[in-house]
Formats: structure tokens, sequence, C-alpha cells
């Protein structure tokens, strides 16, 4: 069973983990002060925006097995609809669907929106209450939560926002921001084709006049705090495959394993190009030319990362991870500017001949490993895949195949754009602890949006607790029971005053 924990969790939390709430539970959520009619709405909307979600879980939409993909873009377009949009329309690529959807308030600045509508797979023999009920259960320390498979992943947060957008039509508000929506069906494979919805003339034309783009979170920890990301690694999701028949040793397919004496072996070839990826821990990449274009951490980037290693509870985080010790025994504040600054090389998982139950003496035919390579600026997705390729075919591995299966480049966002300042002053007026985040050890597709010609800033944003991405049991809290954490009107409210802030920040 694959642990509780989020591709994104880690450094969010490191970060975020020594502050707290700037505020009693008797004085929280100053913007039900300010929005009071709003307010209103989100709170009589608030079980049809619980299940808003529900119904969303229930429709999964799962790339890598093809399942409801055109359903899902279909739903995602019709949520969009619903909750204002002027106009939602699918957008199709080389492989799912994406959705672009806009909304006209006549405002001076427009904001984007970047959501997904796919989700990972599950094994529900895993999960301690079915992956698609949707149940509400109790979580201790944060309140009743939705758990299903894109609960926090991305369903929840997204139809919080959505959820705002209906309650300020319900109180007769108009948003403060011409609002842009872009939704993808491939995010959890890679985004493969994600660049073709963008650079459509009618979407890249609206994306132009955005200030900034963001993806809803709910990453508050148990104290209420959170981080504000200047950027994430970029990632390469690829299949190395070793077969005898590429090979031209070893079998076309699976054969009796006594048979090893005499014949050659495309698992162990397999085995011996990953050992020449890396060093023999597995805890740096060799390939050549690897590091040439690697970016050094910015001394301020250094100063963010030693504030949080100073304030974190580093304890917290290894019990999160179940691990008792870091890369090289590093200390803490080593350990997390590695985390920030380090391309990495993955194996996600090995597949190869029996793999069930007792034993079957075969000699395998082919062997597959599936690998993901994590990118920080100045890498690109390109130079990764080209450089591996060519590492392997120095070392006489021509006939491994290199299968990139998605990815795309890092991102970056200045400390000083109109995004990151609305979100920080969104945050302090909530009574929010946000600490700056240099750079999210995990991926998201934004380097669509942060790379030229679009060069918008991009961020995450959001109220609210979740967890367990890609893993069993994973949950959105939607009735929170903690004064330091948002349920889902609190959340609301936070993405209503998320849109004022971008309109009013100078």
């Amino acid at each position: 069973m694959a642990q509780n924990f989020d591709r994104r969790d880690f450094l969010t939390a490191a970060l975020a983990g020594a502050g707290s709430m700037m505020f009693s539970s008797s004085s929280a959520w100053a913007a039900a002060e300010r929005y009071p009619a709003i307010r209103k709405a989100a709170e009589a909307g608030s079980e049809a925006a619980i299940k808003r979600i529900q119904d969303w879980i229930a429709l999964p939409s799962i790339a890598a097995e093809n399942l409801n993909m055109q359903e899902g873009a279909k739903y995602m377009a019709n949520l969009a609809r619903d909750a204002g949009f002027d106009a939602a329309t699918i957008v199709p690529t080389d492989g799912h669907p994406g959705v672009f959807a806009t909304m006209d308030n006549g405002a001076k600045r427009t904001l984007a929106l970047y959501f997904m509508y796919d989700v990972k797979q599950f094994d529900p023999a895993e999960w301690s209450s079915p992956p698609l009920a949707a149940k509400i259960v109790d979580k201790p320390g944060f309140g009743r939560a939705i758990v299903g498979r894109g609960a926090v992943n991305q369903k929840g947060p997204e139809a919080t926002v959505l959820a705002a957008l209906h309650a300020m039509r319900a109180a007769k508000v108009k948003p403060p921001v011409n609002i842009v929506l872009v939704a993808e069906g491939e995010e959890e494979i890679g985004s493969p084709h994600f660049h073709q919805v963008v650079q459509r003339p009618e979407v890249f034309a609206a994306l132009k006049k955005a200030e900034g783009i963001f993806i809803p979170a709910s990453w508050q920890d148990v104290n209420g705090s959170v981080a504000v990301n200047l950027g994430s690694k970029g990632v390469v999701e690829l299949e190395l495959v070793s077969s005898g028949e590429k090979w031209g040793r070893g079998p076309k397919g699976d054969i009796h394993s006594s048979m090893k004496a005499i014949v050659d072996s495309p698992a162990w070839r397999l085995v011996a190009a990953l050992n020449s990826l890396v060093t023999p821990d597995g805890n740096n990449s060799v390939i050549d030319g690897w590091f040439e274009n690697v970016r050094p951490l910015t001394a301020r980037e250094k100063e963010l990362l030693a504030e949080a290693a100073r304030t974190a509870d580093e304890q917290t985080q290894k019990k999160l991870l179940g691990v008792n010790r870091w890369v090289d025994d590093l200390p803490y504040a080593q350990a997390l500017e590695r985390l920030a600054s380090q391309p990495t090389v993955n194996i996600e998982g090995l597949v190869g001949g029996y793999t069930g139950p007792g034993g079957k003496t075969i000699l395998p035919g082919r062997a597959v490993a599936k690998l993901d390579l994590r990118l920080v600026p100045n890498q690109t997705r390109a130079e990764a895949v080209k450089k591996m390729r060519a590492h392997l075919d120095k070392r006489g591995f021509t006939d491994v195949e290199l299968n990139v299966t998605g990815g795309y480049d890092p991102t970056e966002t200045a400390e000083d754009s109109r995004i990151i300042r609305a979100e920080l002053a969104t945050y302090k007026r909530a009574g929010v602890k946000a600490t700056l985040n240099p750079r999210l050890a995990g991926s998201w597709p934004g380097a669509v949006f942060t790379a030229p010609p679009l060069s918008l800033p991009a961020g995450h944003f959001g109220l609210g607790h979740g967890s367990g991405a890609h893993a069993p049991d994973e949950y959105y809290v939607v009735e929170s029971t903690n004064p330091k954490v948002a349920g889902i009107t609190d959340a609301m409210l936070g993405y209503v005053d998320m849109f004022y802030q971008i309109a009013q920040v100078s």
C-alpha cells in the first residue's frame, strides 16, 4: 500500500510547519465581515457545494486507463457553465481533450485558473472507504472530510473555486476580475498534449490578457499555515524497455530459467542500463552532462530554506514520509536545500517476468523500468531526454528503448509578481501564516504558462486542508472542527478575496 503522502506535500509542509494562524477562533476569517452577502450565500450553498464534489468524484476520468475521458471533459465544461462562465468549450488534442472557458465581467484585470479533471488510478482493496463513494468521515484534528479519489487532487479545491462563483452569483455580486479557465485531462500522465490546448489561438489570446494563473490548493497544516510557491520542479515520465527481440540476444519471449546457462537475459541488461544512470547508492545522476545547465540556488532561496529548516519540525516530516534519515545522513537544512535544488532520476516501478505468488522458473524475454526525472531551472525536458539517450547509446545500450510518456519543464515565478503578492495579501487578511517556498519538489504543467511566449506568473493558492493524493483514503476537509483550518465555506471566501486582491493589488 502506498504511503499516505502527496507528491506536493513535503516541502510545502516543511515550510509551513512552524507557523500558526495569527487569529483566535473568535476573530477568524475577516472575509466574513468584508463580504457578508457572499458569506450568507456561501453558507446557504455549502450542502450543494459538498454534493458537487461528491458527484464529481463518482465520475473518475483516468487518462492512464483511457477511462471516461470524453465524459470527464463534458462534465468539466458543464461545471464551468453552471458556475457562470459565459462559454465553455471542449478542446480536442492528439490525446485526451481539454476545456477552455471564459467569464467576461467587464473588469480591468483578468485572472486565469488551471484545472485538471483527470485523477490517478486506484485499487479499492487498499481503501477503508470506497474510492468513488465520496463518503464523509471524521479526520481527527481537522473535522469532517470527503474520502475519494480526486478529493484533494484536484476536484475538492477546484469545486470550491466554482462554489465561490456560485455564491457570488447568488449574492448578485459580479466578480471583480475577468476569469479564464483552462482544464486538462492528462495531468496524471505528464500532460503530454496540454500545450496543444494552450496554444490554440483563442486560448492563447485569452491567457495573454491575464495578470497570472493559479492552481487551487488546500495545503493548510494542522496549525493553519500554508506555503506560497515561487516555482516547481519539472518532470519527465518515461519507460526503459529491454527485450530480446530488440537486443538480438536473449529470448524473444519467456523461456525456462534453466536456459540462463547459455542464453542472455534482457532483465539483467535492463539492470545494467539502470545502474549506469546513477551512483552506486542511487542518489546522484551520472548521466553525461546532467548538471551542466542546473542553476544553483540563489542567496534569497537559501535564505528561505534556512528559515524553513530553523522553524519546521523535522521529526514530523520524517514521520510523514516513514523514513528515519535523509540521503547521506544530511542535516535538515542541507536536506531541504538538496530537495529544492537537485534534479533526480527515480525508478517508479520495475516490471518483468513473473511477479505472482511463489516462483515460476522463467527467463523473461522483456523487462520494463518506469522512471521519472525531476528537473530544476535551467534544465528542460528535451535536454534531459536527449542526454539520457546519448548516455545509454555511448555505453552500448542502443537497443534499450526509451519511451517518453509525458512531462514538462520547471517553473519559476518572481516574488514581486502580482499573483504572488495577491496570494500573500489574501492570506494575511485571513490571518493565515504564509511562508515563501522557493521551489515545490513536486511538479505541475505550469511551464506552458510561465515560459515564453506567455510568460505568465503562476502559483498555487487556497485555504483548507486535504491529503493523500495518489494514495489510498485521499481526503478533503469540508466541515472543519479546527479553528485554524478553513472548511469549505471559509475556503470559498478565500477564493473570493483572492479575486479582489488580484483586482486591486498595485
